[in-house]
Order: structure tokens, then C-alpha cells, then sequence
């Protein structure tokens, strides 16, 4: 069964779902011998599994694919109603069908669950919760690694109660959604850094820490700290083999940005660029994943390429992406390794 001391970079490219990623970085992330990564996320089930045959075909080494947990606080119905009327101004200015609340999606969970396990990768992670005992069964049964992602100690603690082989422990300074199990809660601000150390005193998994992480400094500290591994997504998000809409990647190339964390694409807790989007809708912004995402998406796809209207996701650290290849990247973090006792 994989483990990450399996890695000669103990780097794990992360599996940013929405676009950005392909199976052509995911295999150069593991030619330069960390793990790469597809995200199942907003992926129809056949999309994961052509994706996951199209890595195959450029990789023999490991990797790993990451699922969103059905999420165990669902909206609140007038809440999601509320927002649909606050975007209804914005739906009009762009000419789309004003937003009406639709039902709630799982995003396929149990398809693509069965997918792996009749189809079994190195790694499967989970994002948003914890998955069912029984899911974890499944998966070790067919030679499946199994990590939950985590943002506190407490989340950290109640994964150990499972057979989990490994952490990926978020840090605030994270770009894109923040991996709390319970969407309506107060994501914890506890820095990186801080939190592997807190996560390392009550586990002996294997950790992956990321979150803002900009270069091989930061991600030796969160090494000394008890991670064994750290995550990047957002230094990712300029390399060449990303899917990166342009409009995005010049944004994050530009640096002239804050990040904000906001709810006003999805309804959960996502950091990115401030933009105008952001600034007219946050005072609206209510709990509401998946409800608000979908609604949100025929409003992004109407602005094309306008970056005052699409989310464009961004760690805390993201004015050290440039322009270079995968490859490039993961040789400023080669010469990493574990320093935790």
C-alpha cells in the first residue's frame, strides 16, 4: 500500500478541482518524484475515469485522486432563497436566467466511489468530511491508501478515530475552499505551522501539511513542525502544464491582489483574489454548499474571462508564482526532507 515515504520530494501537488489541473501536471509532478494529483470533484464520473486512464498512460508511478465528502450540514433552505435574490441583479446585467435554489447534489460521491474501487490509484483523500468506515473498507480492500483532510485538531482527532493511513492538515492560508466538515462552522485560523504541531502531538500518522505555502523555506518549517510531506496547489496554478484560465493566471502573476476568504461562489469558506464579484455579494454571502456553487455557475460562465466576475482561488503566499514548468517547480523543494523525529 502507498506510502509517502515512498516520495524522493516529499511534495504532493494538490488536486485543485474546477480546472486547473490536468493529467499532463499530474504526471510531471511525479516524473520530478512528488505525487501528483486529479481532483473528482465537479467531474462527471466517466470524466474521472478518462482522466485517470489518460495519467496512467503518462505515469507508472503513484497517485492519488481526492473526492468531496456529501456534506453532514446541509443549507438552509431560506438562506440559499435569500442569496438567490442577491444575485438576481448580477444575473441580469449578464443576460442570464436569474438563479432559482436548486436541490442538492452529492456530486456523484457513491458513482465515483465505486469507481476506484473497481478501478483502485495509489491514494484516495477526502475533502469536506469524513468519510463512512465502511468507505475506507472498501478502498483498503482493493490496496487503496486512505487520507482525510483536515483543518483543526479537533477535525484531526476525529479522523484518528478511523482507519486512516495519513493526514493532509489545511492551514488558513490556503487557497480555494477550506476543508471544514462542518460548512457553517468558523474555519479555524491557527497558522500552518502552529497546527502541524498540534496535530503531531496526538498523532503518529503520516501528515501532509500545505496552505500558502510559497517556497522551500515555508515548507521546511511545516517539515520541522511534523509534517512528513507538504501540499502546494496555488504555486501550481502557473506552471505550463496547468489549465489555468488565462485571465486567472495573470491575475496571480500580477500579485496586485489581497486574497479574502469568502462564501460568495459556493457558500463554503474559499480563499481567493478579491474582485468586484466578491465586493458586491459578501454582505449577501450565507452557508450554502452545493446550492450556492450551482448557482453561482451560470453567472461565472457568462463573464467569460472578466476576473472582476470569476473566482479566481489564491493561497496566501501566491505572488511567489511565475511562469516555468512543473518540473522547475518541484526542483526549488528536491533537496526537502522530513525532519520531524
Amino acid at each position: 500500500m502507498f506510502s509517502l515515504a515512498q516520495l524522493a520530494v516529499p511534495v504532493v501537488q494538490a488536486p485543485m478541482a474546477g480546472g486547473p489541473v490536468t493529467p499532463e501536471l499530474a504526471a510531471a509532478v511525479c516524473a520530478a518524484g512528488g505525487l501528483g494529483s486529479l481532483p473528482a470533484g465537479y467531474l462527471s464520473t466517466a470524466e474521472l475515469a478518462a482522466n485517470i486512464g489518460a495519467l496512467r498512460a503518462l505515469t507508472e508511478r503513484p497517485f492519488h485522486v481526492n473526492l468531496f465528502v456529501p456534506e453532514a450540514v446541509r443549507s438552509d433552505p431560506s438562506a440559499v432563497a435569500d442569496y438567490a435574490r442577491a444575485l438576481r441583479p448580477l444575473a441580469e446585467e449578464l443576460g442570464v436566467e436569474p438563479p432559482a435554489p436548486p436541490q442538492p447534489t452529492d456530486d456523484s460521491y457513491g458513482e465515483k466511489l465505486a469507481l476506484l474501487v473497481a478501478d483502485p490509484v495509489d491514494l484516495v483523500s477526502f475533502t469536506f468530511g469524513l468519510p463512512a468506515r465502511a468507505d475506507l473498507d472498501r478502498l483498503h480492500g482493493v490496496g487503496t491508501a486512505c487520507a482525510a483532510t483536515v483543518t483543526s485538531a479537533a477535525e484531526a482527532r476525529a479522523a484518528g478515530a478511523l482507519p486512516i493511513d495519513a493526514l493532509i492538515v489545511q492551514g488558513p492560508e490556503a487557497g480555494g475552499h477550506r476543508a471544514v466538515h462542518d460548512q457553517s462552522a468558523q474555519p479555524d485560523s491557527t497558522a500552518l505551522t502552529d497546527l502541524v504541531a498540534q496535530v503531531r502531538a496526538s498523532t503518529a500518522l503520516p501528515l501532509v501539511a500545505g496552505g500558502g505555502i510559497a517556497d522551500a523555506g515555508a515548507a521546511a518549517a511545516v517539515l520541522s513542525a511534523g509534517a512528513d510531506a507538504v501540499q502546494l496547489g496555488t504555486r501550481f496554478l502557473t506552471v505550463a502544464e496547468a489549465a489555468t484560465k488565462p485571465a486567472h493566471r495573470a491575475a496571480l502573476l500580477a500579485g496586485e491582489r489581497a486574497t479574502v476568504l469568502t462564501r460568495t461562489y459556493s457558500g463554503r469558506p474559499a480563499r481567493g483574489l478579491r474582485n468586484r464579484f466578491i465586493g458586491r455579494l459578501s454582505s449577501a454571502e450565507v452557508v450554502g454548499y452545493p446550492e450556492v456553487n450551482t448557482m453561482t455557475g451560470p453567472l461565472r460562465r457568462a463573464a467569460g474571462a472578466d476576473p472582476e466576475i470569476m473566482n479566481m482561488w489564491a493561497g496566501e503566499g501566491y505572488r511567489a508564482c511565475r511562469e516555468q514548468t512543473a518540473a522547475e517547480l518541484m526542483a526549488e523543494f528536491a533537496h526537502l526532507a522530513p525532519s520531524h523525529p
